[in-house]
């Protein structure tokens, strides 16, 4: 503690003394048949008092002073990816790099905090030598080091990796951020290896049926000047062409151009595959897999307007994130020239409007077989809203817009949402909404839920209704637009294009005599990445029921199975079958229902990860300019001992000191009450001894 007073409150201290003798003299200094003695005594108990007394009710704040010491931290990331334990240099012992580099953590960790990760595709605490990752993103890495110790006292950053990050952005600029010097432990080998590889494919994922497509194919080959390989196309399995590439240089790079043909409906499995050379290092990127979905024809989508705004662009360019859908824009006048036939879902944005010619379309649409979707906001004219559709009333017609919030129905399957997705929705802008009393005609499947100030309600804000097997959406509310830039803002856009996306593939199902509905959430899935179902059962009202248990049966190439049962939600069914290992499935689902037995049946392909086999050659490059540039030094695994010593004469990596000012009332010090009623009760005591009142 230092320096706790300031000097006013010596002075405020000075006045309260100088009051306090004042009544001491007035209460002590005439009285006569007290010894002088005693008088003197008795005076200074009572300033004290006083004294004591006034200095609380003035309360005066009393500074401390601390000071908190903080060790460097010294962050360790080792990288846990494939790559690191497939290729490694002459000489390399494994076993003894990790001992060494557990040992550095071990020794560091006596003089300085330290923190260790390992990275690849995710980042964990710890060292983890598995090298089971299958992405390198050492971005992520970065990232939650610049969360977590910016502005922290950070002395070092120790960076353990081969430098083939295939995922993410370069680290360069995230770790300057830190201000601290990075030291790199180049893993893996810089001497070129004999390898041949599918090194990317282009193609179209969406393709018509008896339509040529083309997929372009780039093959690299290194160290393999003068060697041949074959280049095969398999098509679900079966090879439908083949030709010879000779290798002319030892860094070999050739481009093709495949031309197929889309001769079946559904998911179709395309395999690019060269053969192997004599000694090659690793066959195992010598092929990759593709899928294409072949359809007849796109859908269609009219998405009408009495006027231009920053919402419809935002919707098209979601809708159209779907290769599956095509957006037609119409405005006003335009939208009777268009025979609402052509497209097979109809968008009506604030429509019908108070200025707008388009209630001929809307009258002409309500005896036709079209799913509908309904925005409503500022520009709807109600009355004209009330009467064009019969599911949803708004009362009384007319009045203001008031804003709301966007709170997701948890229950709601048909919207497989990450839960950062889910978070996200929940920090949307306020749309603004008709400021009226909503009557729905029937029961709603509700995706979102108004939310007003701090209270949320029950009243729907974005939901669908069924009428005989047809459904139709309804938006009530206008601004969506700011939904799209705050995901770009995040970076992370397909947040909203899958909400939106997701309405409209919900509509577009087709009402058909099953009952019983399953589909996968998208045709093909990554690795790591979880398969997610969604089941539906219907009775003959069309209303969803989830009594009966939905089984599911996955099988993969080889004839293995796995046995699922979907979990039951308030309107529909939902599997999480988590990761599953690469290659074509097919599925059938079960259930009974009402003495009846329904099925189910599909597929859909889970993509193998080879980004780590794609570069074999390390890339220490990198590495030693993230080194140079922040004042670090490159080591190989066999001088780990040397950076430590480095770490350790590093004068700028020392323990901080942080200053920590505390200021404190005098009433909250207890000892001076309990002073004040000693002295109190000394004075009562001797006053009474002494006959005084």
């Amino acid at each position: 503690m230092n320096n706790p007073f300031h000097l006013q409150d010596l002075f405020v201290f000075l006045g309260c003394a100088a009051t306090g003798c004042g009544f001491a003299w007035l209460l002590y200094g005439k009285t006569r048949h007290l010894s002088k003695g005693l008088k003197w005594g008795m005076s200074t108990l009572r300033a004290i008092v006083m004294t004591l007394v006034l200095w609380l009710i003035f309360a005066p704040l009393i500074k401390s002073i601390s000071y908190v010491l903080e060790k460097p931290l010294i962050l360790i990331g080792q990288d846990n990816s494939l790559s690191v334990g497939h290729t490694s240099a002459k000489g390399f012992n494994a076993r003894e790099y990790q001992q060494d580099l557990q040992d550095l953590a071990k020794t560091l960790s006596e003089k300085y905090d330290v923190r260790v990760y390992h990275f690849s595709d995710s980042v964990k605490n710890g060292f983890d030598f598995s090298n089971k990752g299958k992405w390198t993103d050492v971005s992520a890495l970065t990232g939650k080091l610049n969360d977590e110790f910016i502005n922290r006292n950070v002395g070092a950053v120790i960076l353990a990796t081969d430098g083939i990050f295939n995922k993410g952005g370069s680290p360069l600029s995230d770790l300057d951020k830190l201000k601290a010097p990075v030291y790199t432990i180049a893993l893996g080998d810089t001497v070129p290896r004999k390898d041949v590889l599918v090194a990317n494919i282009n193609y179209n994922n969406l393709v018509y049926l008896d339509h040529e497509f083309t997929a372009e194919v780039q093959v690299q080959a290194f160290e393999s000047k003068g060697e041949k390989t074959v280049l095969s196309v398999f098509e679900n399995g079966k090879k439908i062409q083949e030709q010879t590439i000779s290798v002319t240089s030892n860094v070999f790079v050739k481009d093709l151009s495949l031309k197929l043909k889309a001769a079946k409906l559904g998911a179709q499995k395309y395999t690019i595959s060269l053969t192997k050379l004599s000694n090659e290092v690793s066959e195992l990127n010598n092929s990759r897999t593709f899928v294409v979905d072949v359809i007849d024809n796109r859908q269609k989508i009219l998405l009408a307007a009495a006027s231009p705004h920053p919402d419809i662009a935002a919707l098209k360019q979601a809708i159209e994130a779907n290769k599956y859908f095509e957006v037609k824009v119409a405005l006003d006048q335009e939208l009777n020239q268009l025979n609402p036939i052509d497209y097979g879902l109809i968008i009506f944005y604030q429509l019908p409007a108070l200025q707008s010619g388009a209630l001929p379309l809307l009258k002409k649409v309500q005896s036709m077989k079209i799913p509908l979707w309904f925005i409503a906001g500022a520009q709807t004219d109600i009355t004209s809203f009330n009467q064009v559709q019969k599911l949803v009333q708004l009362d009384p017609p007319g009045g203001n817009v008031k804003e709301v919030f966007a709170v997701l129905n948890p229950e709601m399957a048909a919207f497989n949402l990450e839960e950062s997705s889910k978070k996200a929705i929940g920090t949307y802008d306020p749309l603004l909404s008709p400021s009226l009393k909503t009557q729905l005609n029937g029961p709603a499947s509700t995706i979102l839920y108004q939310k007003s100030g701090r209270s949320e309600n029950t009243v729907p804000l974005l939901f669908f209704m069924n009428t005989n097997g047809l459904r139709t959406a309804y938006l009530m509310g206008e601004g969506i637009w700011r939904w799209r830039l705050a995901d770009a803002k995040n970076q992370q856009p397909e947040i909203f294009s899958r909400l939106m996306t997701g309405v409209v593939q919900y509509l577009s199902i087709k009402d058909n005599k099953n009952k019983f509905r399953v589909y996968p959430v998208k045709k093909s899935f990554e690795e790591n990445e979880n398969v997610l179902f969604n089941a539906e059962l219907y009775n003959d009202s069309q209303q969803a029921v989830t009594g009966p248990d939905v089984s599911i049966q996955l099988k993969n190439e080889q004839g293995k199975a796995y046995q699922f049962v979907f979990s039951k939600l308030t309107q529909a069914y939902q599997l999480d079958a988590g990761m599953l290992p690469p290659g074509m499935y097919t599925y059938t689902a079960q259930c009974s229902y009402d003495h009846k037995k329904y099925t189910e049946k599909g597929s859909f392909y889970v993509n193998a990860i080879l980004a780590e086999f794609q570069q074999s050659m390390a890339n220490h490059q990198i590495l030693y300019t993230l080194s140079t540039s922040s004042g670090g030094k490159m080591y190989l695994p066999q001088d780990i001992k040397s950076l430590l010593k480095e770490v350790e004469k590093n004068e700028k990596i020392k323990t901080l000191s942080y200053e920590d000012r505390n200021y404190q009332e005098l009433i909250n010090f207890k000892w001076l009450f309990v002073l004040l009623l000693v002295l109190l009760t000394a004075e009562w005591m001797i006053r009474k001894r002494n006959g005084l009142q």
